[in-house]
């Protein structure tokens, strides 16, 4: 793997699967926090429990740019 091909992983939103649950709720409460004038918003929970696709429909549905970007254990070290 190049090193263009990690960094584009790392700074494009995965692709949406099928039979995804929509949970608007939980992008209402993105968006509230948005209106707060909020900056930062952390979504906290185990794996598999669905924060990238919380993340991914919100900036979906947002009329505000968004950006991506994974990071990982790796990603500690500034050199």
């Amino acid at each position: 793997m190049t090193a263009d091909t990690l960094i584009s992983t790392k700074l494009h939103m995965p692709g949406a699967r099928p039979g995804v649950v929509p949970r608007p709720h939980l992008v209402a409460e993105l968006e509230a926090g948005l209106q707060a004038g909020r900056a930062l918003s952390l979504v906290c929970a185990p794996a598999g429990f669905g924060k990238t696709t919380l993340i991914r429909e919100g900036v979906a549905g947002s009329k505000l740019p968004g950006a991506w970007i994974t990071v990982d254990e790796a990603d500690d070290d500034p050199t």
